[in-house]
């Protein structure tokens, strides 16, 4: 099938991050994609060259005639053009629309994902609009997993893609990846770490010049999406933020620290919360703790649980997550089963 995937970027690159590893997913199973992004800047590093089977195309407040493909994706409610949406209604056999939607454990994910939205006014008047949850249950859209990703990672050299790097690992060391939001309490990590040999590898951005000279660290340089994968998996400890580099730290299989994204109406606490109870925080003491405190949504020290019983936990949460089908397998199931069967 043929299909087009809008993207707007709001303040960070997570949204881009996303739907391009979703747009080469596809591709790679033989589906044409047209990614449409407001700011495509975030590829030059993030996937320089191009992906066979996708196109990136510039989305400004006026899409060019092009036509609409088989499937139109919008990603996060972002809205298609009107002048898009009245082209899709016009078809004879309209896309099929899919709202894809933010990741959360939240009990209304199950009961949301896979309704209809019919159209009843403005330019997509008389089509269906199809929310589509990402989750972590199979009464959910699931992750995205490309195929081969956990056996990839499982011949793996750790050493030699950090020397690769430039990176020197000392022998006892605790690796650590470092990417987070401005206000991450990075000071109090390390106290939770000191007396431990500990090398910290940065992203870039704001967690670089926030962190205290009191351990060995690395400046990262932008990474591309598999290299990101490649430092989650050499790392002892993982802290992530937002949504991509969750599921990638997930798939890592190493214990790792979520910085949820903050909102203002403070509906980020019971998204913690529940994914905190998805994932059984329980079976590493203190691990739900330390994942409120991270976030700002608890007081007290930071207390770093067992390795063993943390990697152990997370481990147990990657395997319940394999027996599920990935995203695009069902989202590719989902789509064929509402179009004509002579399409």
């Amino acid at each position: 099938m043929r299909w087009d995937l809008f993207c707007r970027v709001i303040d960070n690159h997570g949204d881009t991050g996303v739907c391009w590893r979703l747009a080469c997913d596809l591709a790679a199973r033989g589906e044409a994609v047209r990614l449409w992004l407001d700011d495509a800047s975030a590829l030059t590093w993030m996937a320089p060259g191009s992906a066979l089977g996708v196109d990136v195309l510039a989305w400004s407040d006026k899409v060019p005639s092009a036509a609409p493909q088989d499937v139109v994706i919008e990603a996060f409610g972002c809205d298609p053009p009107a002048i898009f949406v009245a082209a899709m209604a016009a078809r004879e056999l309209p896309p099929v629309w899919i709202n894809l939607e933010h990741l959360s454990a939240e009990p209304y994910v199950e009961r949301s994902h896979g309704l209809p939205s019919p159209q009843m006014h403005g330019p997509g008047r008389g089509l269906t609009k199809w929310f589509f949850y990402p989750g972590f249950t199979p009464r959910t859209g699931g992750l995205i997993r490309e195929p081969g990703l956990i056996e990839t990672q499982a011949g793996f050299d750790r050493r030699a893609w950090l020397a690769a790097q430039g990176i020197e690992w000392r022998d006892g060391e605790r690796v650590i990846s470092v990417f987070a939001y401005p206000g991450a309490p990075l000071p109090a990590l390390l106290e939770a770490l000191a007396g431990q040999p500990v090398l910290l590898l940065l992203t870039p951005g704001t967690a670089q010049p926030a962190l205290p000279v009191t351990a060995r660290s690395f400046p990262l340089p932008w990474l591309t999406q598999p290299d990101y994968d490649r430092l989650l998996w050499s790392c002892d400890l993982n802290l992530v933020r937002g949504e991509d580099s969750l599921v990638r730290a997930m798939w890592a299989g190493q214990p790792f620290i979520w910085q949820i994204y903050p909102q203002h109406d403070g509906a980020h606490a019971a998204k913690l919360q529940a994914f905190a109870d998805a994932f059984g925080a329980h079976q590493a003491p203190g691990l739900g703790a330390l994942w409120r405190r991270w976030n700002s949504l608890e007081s007290g020290a930071l207390a770093l649980p067992d390795a063993a019983p943390w990697r152990a936990a997370t481990l147990a949460w990657r395997d319940t997550l394999l027996t599920q089908a990935d995203l695009t397998h069902q989202l590719l199931g989902f789509v064929r089963s509402r179009r004509p069967d002579d399409c």
